[in-house]
Formats: structure tokens, sequence, C-alpha cells
């Protein structure tokens, strides 16, 4: 590591509340960052209560998960993950030279990035903002950044507008919604254009000027990545490369996998989720 890197540690805490008892359940979280060229982990632990035996294993995606079953009554499920990060600073963001006519040899090697899903599909307006920048641009590389500059510019961010259900048309129609709404919208309209492109979960220090020892309470955050002979991230909600203040927990077409926590159950409804997330730069 540089002496540029950071050094993080998140705390990301989560469950829920049911209206009674719930006999038992089955889980996956979602919540461990991946070790990998730009980041490396240092220290990780997921904690359930009840108090559950956990095991992990690598998703189809890449992604590790923590999967338990809980069978003694519970009125509430709590999920608290700890890890400790190092992380690099931005990578080349440079033009690659790769050219449009350079994607087609590629189309089965990344065919699952380049389907809409139920969260990423476009409607005719969209696919007509998609076909006129690419033909703007003479690089794949260049139309994804313009991609990524026309969703921040047209969607407000504003914490609240969606939930995790909402999907890019909803976003794009009432022009404002969160992270993954803006990530959503950005994969959408770069799988149009043709180009390879995959959500990313993770965590973000909204500080720049962070000092040492600073904590926030933040919330899990998403950006994207495209494939243009190589993989290139960018975080177009903040409109900056992907670098020191994003840990990456997990990659997939949409938030459905890669979604913190999810399960089935045998009980009452349940009556809410809570999600607490506090983000430490230690060096």
């Amino acid at each position: 590591m540089t002496v540029d890197s950071w050094r993080l540690r998140i705390q990301h805490k989560t469950g829920y509340n049911y209206a009674g008892l719930a006999s038992s359940s089955y889980n996956e979280a979602r919540m461990w960052p991946r070790n990998e060229a730009r980041q490396a982990v240092l220290d990780a632990r997921v904690e359930v209560w009840p108090p559950a035996r956990t095991y992990r294993y690598e998703d189809y995606w890449g992604t590790v998960v923590t999967a338990f079953d809980v069978h003694a009554p519970h009125e509430a499920l709590t999920v608290t993950a700890t890890s400790t990060v190092e992380t690099l600073p931005p990578g080349d963001l440079l033009e690659t030279g790769f050219a449009w006519d350079g994607l087609s040899p590629h189309v089965d090697r990344w065919y699952e990035l380049l389907l809409p899903t139920k969260r990423t599909g476009l409607d005719d307006e969209l696919r007509s903002v998609s076909a006129d920048i690419k033909a703007a641009h003479a690089t794949p590389h260049a139309a994804a950044l313009a991609v990524c500059e026309f969703v921040r510019g047209e969607v407000t961010y504003q914490p609240g507008a969606t939930g995790v259900q909402s999907d890019a048309l909803h976003a794009w129609a009432q022009r404002k919604g969160v992270c993954q709404d803006i990530s959503h919208l950005t994969v959408a309209i770069l799988r149009e254009m043709g180009m390879p492109a995959r959500y990313v979960s993770g965590y973000l220090h909204p500080s720049p000027s962070a000092g040492i020892g600073d904590s926030i309470v933040g919330q899990s955050h998403a950006w994207v990545e495209w494939w243009v002979g190589r993989w290139t991230a960018f975080d177009p909600t903040n409109g900056v490369p992907v670098g020191e203040r994003h840990v990456v927990v997990g990659r997939g077409r949409e938030y459905g996998d890669v979604s913190p926590l999810k399960g089935v159950y045998a009980g009452p409804k349940s009556t809410g989720q809570g999600v607490e997330v506090t983000i430490t730069r230690l060096r």
C-alpha cells in the first residue's frame, strides 16, 4: 500500500423486528468486503443475534456470503458486520483506445451483464437517450463517462425518495432517487449501448478531507463498473472515480444480487428493518 492509502473501519448493523415470535429464519448476509487489487481486508467478522452458527462462501458473482439459520424463537434478528479495510486512490480513468467494434467478440463472455433486469429496464425515451450518447462519442469509455454525467445531471440525489424495490424507470420519472437508483439507471443505459456493466455495492466515506479518527454515520453505497477491455469503476452519484473512500462488498447485475441481508422466516409479519452504518478513518 502507498502512503496515499486510507484505512477504514466499517460497522454495519442491520436486522428485522417481528410482530411477535418468529420460530425460525434462514438468511444470507452480503456485508463482508472483498480482497482485491485496490483494497485489502485486514480484519472482518459478522456477528448474529440470536446466536447462530455461520458459514461463508463466495456466490456466483464473487461476493462473500455469510449464511446462517436461526431456529430459536425470536422477536428480532440483528446482524453486525465489522471490518477494517485498506484502500487505494482511484485507478486510471484515461481513455483505453478500445473501440465500439471491439465489444462484439465479447458478447458471450459478458452476456449476463448486457441483459436488462427488473430494476434496470428502459423505456423508449431512455433507449433514444442511450442511442444519442453512443452516437456522439467515438469510444465506449468516453460514452460511459458521458452517461454518468448525464444521469447525475438529470436525477437529483434525495435520500428517502425511493425504496430498495424501486427501478430505474421510477427514478427517471420523478427525476430523483438514491445511489441505488442512479446506479441502476446508469447501468441500464450502458447495457443498452452494448457495453457490459455491473452494479457495485459497498460503502463510501463521504468526506474527502476526513481526519484520522473521524467517524460518520452513513449507509451502504452503490456505484457502477463498465468493461472496455478492462473494468473501470465510477461513482455516478458523486461524479467521482472510485478511490480510497470507497469499499467494495459485492458486484452483480443489480441490487437484488448484492442486498446486504435477505432470507425467509416462519412467523408473524415484519414490523421494519433497521440499518446503521458507521465509518471511521483510521489512517
